[in-house]
């Protein structure tokens, strides 16, 4: 690795650790030469993955295509630089997972969607917004609502008097005849 300050050719690694949520390694180096120290990290990255677009075109995958749209659905949203890549590493790990060498836009599309409405409902619906083409409001409304909590989650049973758990009291001992 090129020193950033001489450019010498030689630096030696001082540490290393993992990165975030475990998908990278950031490494501590020093240059032989003039002693300046700086971090690298390395990243897992896709090769060979093709895209479909919808009307047929393939073009090979870009990193950088999947960070513009979700940050584009995250503008002015509280998330954090680390915790944005540790979103685009988990979608890129299930994009992986697929096991294809060619994926349609609508699986990238669906995977993003997945993890944006497990962080946040506002990115969610904007990026699903684009995605999903809505017309009018009403498109809109059905999206938002499958996003409601009542809607999502079974209905708990109100406890009443006579179905809650029958609690023994510590101080009370049951006396022997």
């Amino acid at each position: 690795m090129l020193c950033l300050a001489c450019h010498h050719p030689d630096t030696k690694v001082t540490d290393s650790r993992l990165a975030g949520d475990g998908l990278a390694v950031r490494r501590r180096r020093m240059c032989e030469k003039c002693g300046f120290r700086f971090s690298t990290y390395e990243e897992h990255e896709i090769l060979n993955l093709t895209v479909v677009k919808r009307n047929g075109a393939k073009e090979p995958y870009a990193k950088e295509k999947l960070e513009s749209g979700i940050k584009k659905s995250f503008q002015k949203r509280p998330i954090t630089d680390e915790n944005f890549r540790m979103l685009v590493s988990h979608i890129e790990q299930d994009i992986e997972m697929l096991g294809e060498s060619e994926v349609t836009t609508s699986d990238v599309g669906e995977i993003v969607m997945k993890h944006l409405k497990e962080i946040d409902d506002v990115a969610y619906i904007r990026f699903a917004s684009v995605y999903r083409s809505f017309k009018d409001a009403e498109s809109f409304r059905k999206e938002l609502k499958s996003l409601d909590p009542r809607s999502r989650a079974p209905k708990k049973q109100q406890r009443t008097r006579k179905n809650m758990p029958r609690r023994k009291n510590p101080r009370f001992k049951k006396i022997k005849k």
